[in-house]
């Protein structure tokens, strides 16, 4: 039974490139969804953070609070932990482009990026020190230096080639269009 309203699937699938209603170019976006390793190992995490929370509960009822304490910001860490893994990734707006990592993020404008382009070469498998042999969107400086955005073996894009190139197709379309407006 399909159903009335517009989600974010059906965003992707339209041949037409019209702009949706809620189409905002200054705020910041992902232009691709959360992989299922990603969204699989937040789901772990959480939980996890389930189980120590009730511990905390269990250990509080006890009587030991500080015990119970130490349950709690475990949790606490643990909860903001997955929320900031399910963040990690590619974001774009008109202001530019901004790499989220799990304890850094750097945000480039986009007349500091030269290019982009997609390679082969040897990219990290889940971002793991493991590398196997696969593509790459590789974003190239202004001063010459190059830094993989996107790869096909990351948790977003693991056995999805499709949803790789369609998000590194929207990240270079984003380039395309505000790299010469700054």
């Amino acid at each position: 039974m399909p159903l009335p309203f517009l989600t974010a699937d059906r965003a992707f699938d339209t041949d037409d490139d019209v702009a949706l209603p809620f189409d905002d170019h200054d705020t910041w976006r992902r232009p691709y969804r959360p992989g299922p390793w990603r969204v699989g190992a937040a789901a772990v995490a959480l939980l996890l953070a389930s189980f120590v929370l009730l511990a905390a509960m269990i250990i509080a009822f006890a009587g030991a609070l500080p015990g119970a304490g130490v349950c709690l910001g475990m949790a606490a860490l643990i909860i903001a932990g997955a929320l900031r893994m399910l963040r990690m990734g590619t974001w774009v707006s008109r202001d530019g482009l901004r790499q989220v990592r799990l304890l850094s993020t750097t945000t480039l404008p986009w007349h500091k990026v030269a290019g982009l382009r997609t390679v082969q070469q040897p990219v990290r498998w889940l971002g793991l020190p493991r590398t196997v042999q696969g593509q790459a969107l590789v974003l190239v400086r202004q001063d010459g230096e190059q830094l993989p955005l996107l790869t096909d073996h990351s948790a977003d894009f693991l056995a999805r080639t499709e949803a790789f190139d369609r998000a590194a197709d929207t990240v270079e379309a984003w380039n395309a269009e505000y790299a010469q407006t700054r």
